[in-house]
């Protein structure tokens, strides 16, 4: 442990994951702000999931706590704001991780009901859980918040509108929040991802087109310039970790590929 965190206190939104084989994003960078010293609030709709992600934390001596919220409804943002607030004293770190694309489809068969819901569970939660964190960090007089966005809103996902208009709007949303909150000592920035070999991506789709996983790995594995290979939650958390580490203190506004040079081919 390095202790780059330590003393600070973090919420992570999506700290559980589908099951599958490999580590999910947010459970990845749950226990590495834990090994770095923080405290963890691990917030999923899934409280079991978020249990497992905590026992982990645990096995390894360090300290979280569990909360179940769905993070599209704002009273249960707020309570998880309060939750924090009312158990660790502060907030240093808000790292929003929650992301669907499922119905996802080209403009002309995208159901409205698909629509609303991967909009809301993938730009309103972002809004929702800085709306009831920011107040607090601002009383503090300081912060560190990440979005959690893809490549998608920079790169051609063939069908998928909703989830890249939805990721588009997180990075809007991260440079107008880091604007309006430099002045208080809040930091704001986001992690584009891109193919990633974690159970959201591999179970859901490998079962969507129902194909075999070894198949979908190899598939997007010869998609990606560097190494010809996906990466991992792991590469997410450590670029996550350097974000909300004081090494970044003059970083905000930055929208960061993770992604093994596929946002590249955009120059």
């Amino acid at each position: 442990m390095a202790d780059r965190l330590k003393g600070k206190v973090a919420i992570v939104v999506g700290a559980g994951q589908t099951p599958g084989d490999t580590m999910g994003n947010g459970r990845a960078s749950a226990i590495v702000y834990a090994r770095e010293g923080a405290r963890v609030l691990l917030v999923d709709r899934r409280l079991d999931s978020a249990e497992d992600t905590r026992a982990m934390i645990a096995k390894e001596g360090n300290e979280a706590l569990t909360f179940q919220a769905d993070v599209t409804r704002e009273d249960e943002c707020k309570n998880l704001a309060k939750t924090c607030v009312d158990h660790f004293g502060r907030i240093d770190i808000l790292h929003n991780n929650v992301g669907i694309g499922d119905g996802d489809a080209n403009v002309t068969h995208l159901e409205e009901a698909a629509w609303d819901r991967i909009l809301s569970v993938n730009m309103k939660s972002v809004f929702l859980t800085c709306k009831h964190v920011i107040p607090v960090m601002r009383t503090q007089g300081s912060g560190s918040i990440l979005n959690i966005s893809s490549i998608a809103a920079v790169c051609s996902v063939g069908g998928l509108l909703a989830y890249r208009i939805s990721k588009s709007g997180v990075n809007a949303i991260t440079h107008q929040l880091a604007l309006a909150n430099a002045k208080y000592g809040i930091r704001v920035n986001a992690i584009m991802p891109g193919l990633m070999n974690t159970p959201m991506a591999i179970e859901g789709i490998s079962k969507a087109r129902g194909i075999a996983k070894d198949q979908l790995i190899r598939e997007r594995d010869a998609q990606v310039p560097l190494g010809a290979k996906m990466g991992t939650g792991w590469d997410i958390a450590h670029a996550a970790l350097f974000l909300v580490s004081d090494e970044a203190r003059f970083i905000t506004g930055v929208i960061l590929p993770v992604d093994g040079g596929q946002s590249a081919r955009i120059g």
